[in-house]
């Protein structure tokens, strides 16, 4: 590639969230289990995901097990005990999967220009990663519990960037949530709201052109 090609370029590094844009969880069983309890679909997630009981998890301060009884104490006011920590076993321990055309995308990238994965994760990430066969698909991973700062924090784009090497200026960001993204804009990033793979395909429309 010359260097007019790469000049041309809107930017020179790529910062990719992990869940829901690279991973994807199969909640199911969750929501079987709801139904049997009398909850409605989500009432787990919607107490796993409560800052005062995820947070922690993200920031490395408790472990997965420490967040399932954090999970089934929030529901124990709805069902028993034993039934809440059974929902919030399933929920910690839901199967989960890569979209392959979302990787390949990033493979892609990867073999031009610093891809680097900001992730709000737990300490089990990297065995995450390698159960999936990405322990290789990133140049750097900075993730929420071994950095100690969560998104949309401002702290892990400037880890992030600086990981990458460039300017944060010089970064696309790509996140399933807009706070997320909107974060990443106020610092002067490219911004790619993930929905479906198109928003990536067309965000990286460029690679079609190597």
């Amino acid at each position: 590639m010359t260097a007019s090609e790469i000049s041309s370029r809107p930017f020179e590094a790529v910062l990719c969230d992990l869940d829901n844009v690279i991973r994807f969880y199969d909640m199911a069983p969750v929501a079987e289990l709801e139904l049997a309890a009398g909850l409605a679909e989500g009432t787990t997630a919607k107490a796993a995901y409560a800052p005062e009981v995820d947070l922690p998890l993200l920031l490395g301060k408790i472990t997965p097990e420490e967040w399932v009884d954090s999970i089934a104490s929030a529901l124990s006011d709805r069902v028993p005990l034993v039934r809440a920590r059974e929902l919030g076993k399933a929920f910690a321990d839901a199967p989960f999967r890569a979209d392959d055309a979302v990787v390949a995308l990033l493979r892609r990238v990867g073999g031009l220009m610093p891809l680097v994965l900001v992730t709000n994760a737990t300490l089990e990430l990297e065995r995450d990663l390698e159960s999936m066969g990405l322990a290789d698909l990133a140049d750097h991973v900075v993730s929420s519990a071994r950095v100690g700062v969560a998104k949309p924090g401002r702290e892990i784009y400037e880890i992030a960037a600086e990981r990458a090497g460039v300017a944060i200026r010089q970064c696309l960001f790509v996140d399933d949530r807009l706070e997320n993204v909107e974060a990443a804009l106020t610092l002067g990033m490219t911004g790619v709201h993930y929905r479906e793979a198109a928003d990536l395909q067309e965000a990286l429309r460029f690679l079609s052109d190597d």
